[in-house]
């Protein structure tokens, strides 16, 4: 039986893909194959080699848009493959092969076997394994010195113990005042590290290298996360970050939150006025609630009209309570006032004490 993959014998090449624009979007490739083809492009154009179907792993179901897409050669990739056919006219490939390039391609020459028409890949004359991945100190991959250079440093945080005569008290315990963004703990070891990048420059890193295992993620335009080998977790966003949660959402922090934001900060609790739904903050025993605004003020407001839609501002206090005024202290109340005093009742006024009333009564 003639012309039947598997029964005529199994022909195997080695070749460069020279173009991956299929127009039935299967992942199929152009490949120019030594020993089959010239690598004259006036004899033999990319436009008359066959299509290289891709072989995809038995991990990826390729059908109907599950499992692994067959696309991520590039024109300049060398392939390995085999013939379906006893004529090489129906190629498929099952895999790539790095190696070390002599010399970078010649864009629009006579010459196959290279990326003539871009000239984009190779890169390098160096391993076509990432950089990331070989660890070279003296080769580093561009991203890390990227990283290195955004780092955030010195964030200061709030340092706010307690208020007490109007000053603020700063406390003599506070662990620290400002914190750096940990650098990155790269240290990767040839051959451990198992690294992706695509071509725009995502990246993403499975570091299996002994005392520094880590995983790393990363956008082409520097949003990504970092764990590293202790747990710790290191994410930046470039720009605006957006988090939806369609039901409960659960936090639990076992030590200490620190927030530092260099602009404002807006909070909006039952945005669709249903009633129940507080704002409630509670602080265990032995802390306090310090709020403190530097030249600022602090307005605390009710809104509503009428006995019912209006609300109330309550206080209390299980012990005392103290209010210092720098100032001048104005107390307006449209309806009545009621000052009820259990014990007894000092008012000591430097100047001049003027009550003003339609009627006076002194018990």
């Amino acid at each position: 039986m003639k012309n039947f993959m598997g029964k005529d014998g199994f022909t195997w090449f080695v070749g460069v893909v020279e173009d991956r624009q299929d127009p039935k979007h299967l992942g199929r490739v152009r490949v120019r194959c030594l020993g089959y083809h010239t690598e004259d492009l006036v004899k033999l154009p990319t436009s008359d080699l066959p299509w290289a179907h891709p072989m995809n792993p038995i991990t990826s179901a390729t059908v109907s848009g599950i499992g692994q897409t067959p696309l991520g050669v590039v024109e300049g990739t060398w392939v390995v493959g085999f013939f379906t056919d006893s004529d090489g006219q129906q190629p498929m490939i099952m895999g790539t092969l790095p190696g070390v390039p002599s010399k970078l391609p010649t864009k629009d020459s006579n010459i196959g076997f290279q990326d003539y028409s871009n000239a984009n890949y190779p890169k390098y004359t160096e391993t076509d394994v990432n950089r990331l991945a070989v660890g070279d100190e003296d080769n580093p991959h561009n991203t890390l010195t990227i990283r290195k250079a955004d780092r955030d440093l010195a964030i200061g945080i709030a340092q706010i113990d307690g208020v007490f005569s109007g000053v603020a008290q700063i406390p003599t315990d506070l662990d620290i005042t400002s914190w750096d963004e940990p650098i990155t703990p790269y240290g990767a070891v040839y051959p451990r590290n198992h690294v992706y990048e695509s071509e725009g420059g995502h990246l993403r890193e499975m570091d299996d290298t002994p005392g520094a295992e880590r995983i790393h993620e990363r956008h082409a335009s520097g949003t990504g996360y970092e764990i590293g080998p202790d747990g710790s977790k290191v994410t930046r966003v470039k720009k605006d970050n957006y988090e939806i949660v369609t039901n409960d959402n659960y936090l639990h922090i076992q030590g200490i939150s620190r927030h530092t934001i260099d602009k404002g900060l807006r909070v909006r609790v039952n945005s669709k006025g249903q009633a129940g739904n507080n704002y409630n903050i509670e602080v265990g025993q032995g802390s306090n609630v310090n709020v403190e605004v530097n030249g600022g003020n602090i307005n605390l407001t009710t809104l509503g009209s009428g006995q019912e839609g209006a609300g109330d501002i309550n206080l209390n206090a299980a012990r005392n309570l103290n209010i210092e005024v720098g100032g001048d202290m104005n107390v307006n109340v449209i309806g009545a006032a009621i000052e009820n005093v259990a014990k007894t009742k000092d008012e000591f006024v430097v100047g001049n004490n003027t009550k003003t009333g339609k009627r006076i009564d002194l018990n």
